[in-house]
């Protein structure tokens, strides 16, 4: 049989595509646990072949698939529908399978008002699946009501089984990247938060389930080895078990796996010991829920943590040198102007290097959901309008479309605003076996401010100016590449070559093999015009064809039109 695991695209186009392209590691551990049982199976990541649709007919008649399982979230549910309706018209028998987030828990809606999907797998789909699987090769051999956890339409009526068990032993999973290469890897199941906009508690259930060190380490070394080395542990609540996470840094370490990673956590589950470890073995970002400065709209998410909670986790973060994130939720049950400046407030007193606003929103699974349906006495069927989501200040006549937009751009406004005095008070700690990591962390923050997510930024003012300030204490701490490269860029746009040879000439002395070095000093050389100096920085790079395009141009001002012919050639060929 042949098995296609499919992640659609998202209904609304995005400024940041970097989080909805990535399929969900869910279909690698089903990808993984049909391999082990000797099945043919891809996995397709169609996020954007809605900007080529002609490729969708095009794949499924070339690969003749018997199954498709799609992983459906909220916002990809379209076009995983207008995916397996191509699917049926190319091959009618073909059978459609839905699983993921979304139809877990609206299966009945999706099986009501869509005849282009046979089965959806309700809950956690590693073994559901593969069950249905061979349920469909033995082509019915077996009663297909023994296969727990999936519902399906029977005598014109949609129909249930009973619940499949969770896997409570995670490890007995294959690893899945025996099979699949991917960034994304998960230590646990579950969060020990209880929010009431978050689907998570609903599907995972009540009790956060691990991976071992060992089963861990295991897939990060193999896909290592494939030559990947920056990893999202994507877990709801990565330190959940500090003991665990700190045993899983320092096989990272011994195992001299140089990687680096961000993670998502809770503030009231972080110490200063895991944020030593995690930071040794290559962490570089978390990610932290918030959600708001008002501690009264916090209890009604249930966010249980306090300011004390948030102050000491950003501070203890940054001190490490890893960058702290926000996430906050604004257009929340009783939002005000008042609560807004006190999300300002508590934002000035954290300071987060990076910050994600959302508007509240509703969504299948969540203690506000089921409160939305109740109160507006609607049913499922609201889904059948192609929205992604339902925003909460629809449903709340105290809060108005225009108020919620003026809190989004206060808050970005003012946030953009206090960046600068947010970056001169960063402090970390003076620890000398973090110096070269600190150098990291600052030439990393000063590369966002001067060609990276706040460049365009025109809210955020004296950008250039902070890059600079950020790459001289980088050098401050320890010798960096990249630190040497941002100031020797920002000179040259300054027009102040010599200045940038300067600079660069000593961070050659450092990383001598360095090619953007090289080129960024071979090429301030040149703009004083002393090409014959600045032609050996070149010479070191000739499978570049910028490299090559300079050298060229080289040999031209020093009229040398013979090897200025050989490497025009070089280029051309």
């Amino acid at each position: 049989m042949k098995i296609l695991l499919i992640y659609p695209y998202w209904l609304e186009k995005r400024a940041d595509i970097q989080d909805v392209i990535v399929p969900p590691i869910g279909m690698y551990y089903v990808g993984s646990v049909l391999k082990e049982n000797h099945y043919d199976v891809e996995i397709l990541n169609w996020s954007r072949i809605n900007e080529t649709p002609e490729a969708i007919e095009k794949v499924l008649l070339e690969k003749k698939p018997d199954i498709i399982g799609f992983s459906i979230l909220q916002a990809n549910r379209w076009g995983g529908v207008e995916i397996a309706g191509i699917a049926k018209q190319i091959h009618p028998k073909v059978k459609i399978v839905f699983g993921g987030v979304t139809p877990t828990f609206l299966w009945k809606h999706f099986l009501t008002h869509f005849p282009q999907i046979d089965f959806v797998v309700i809950g956690e789909g590693e073994y559901t699946f593969l069950n249905l699987v061979k349920y469909l090769e033995r082509n019915k051999e077996h009663h297909i009501e023994d296969i727990r956890g999936i519902a399906f339409r029977k005598d014109g009526k949609v129909v249930r089984t009973a619940p499949a068990e969770p896997v409570h032993h995670i490890d007995a999973l294959p690893v899945p990247a025996k099979y699949f290469d991917y960034q994304h890897l998960s230590l646990t199941r579950g969060c020990p938060g209880t929010c009431t906009f978050c689907g998570s508690p609903q599907f995972w259930g009540p009790k956060v389930r691990f991976h071992s060190e060992e089963y861990f380490i295991d897939e990060l070394e193999r896909l290592y080895k494939k030559g990947i080395n920056f990893f999202y542990f994507s877990d709801d609540t990565f330190s959940v078990d500090k003991n665990r996470v700190i045993e899983i840094c320092k096989k990272i370490l011994e195992k001299g796996l140089n990687i680096t990673w961000v993670a998502i956590s809770r503030v009231n589950y972080m110490n200063e010991d895991i944020l030593y470890w995690m930071r040794k073995a290559g962490c570089i970002q978390i990610s932290y829920g918030v959600e708001s400065g008002s501690k009264k709209i916090r209890s009604l998410l249930n966010k249980k943590i306090t300011n004390d909670d948030i102050e000491k986790a950003f501070a203890m973060t940054l001190k490490y040198g890893i960058l702290p994130r926000a996430y906050f939720i604004y257009g929340c049950p009783g939002e005000t102007h008042r609560t807004i400046f006190e999300t300002i407030d508590l934002i000035k007193k954290i300071k987060p290097l990076v910050i994600h606003f959302f508007v509240l929103s509703l969504f299948p699974g969540t203690r506000l959901y089921e409160e939305y349906k109740k109160k507006m006495k609607v049913t499922d069927d609201i889904w059948l309008n192609k929205i992604e989501d339902i925003k909460y200040f629809e449903t709340d006549p105290e809060l108005s479309r225009e108020d919620v937009l003026l809190f989004g751009k206060t808050l970005r406004t003012r946030y953009h605003e206090l960046i600068p005095e947010i970056v001169d008070a960063i402090e970390l700690v003076d620890n000398k076996e973090f110096y070269p990591l600190h150098a990291d962390f600052c030439s990393r923050l000063g590369m966002t401010f001067d060609h990276g997510d706040y460049a365009n930024n025109d809210e955020i003012l004296k950008k250039e100016k902070i890059a600079e300030k950020l790459y001289i204490k980088a050098l401050k701490y320890h010798p960096h590449p990249s630190a040497y490269l941002g100031l020797g860029i920002l000179n040259q746009k300054k027009s102040a070559y010599h200045e940038s040879i300067k600079i660069l000439s000593k961070g050659i002395q450092y990383f001598p093999d360095n090619e953007q070095l090289n080129m960024c000093l071979g090429t301030s050389h040149m703009n004083v015009g002393d090409f014959k100096t600045a032609l050996p920085f070149f010479l070191k790079f000739q499978h570049s064809k910028q490299a090559l395009e300079l050298i060229v141009n080289c040999y031209r001002a020093l009229n040398d039109a013979e090897k200025a012919s050989v490497y025009q050639k070089k280029l051309a060929s």
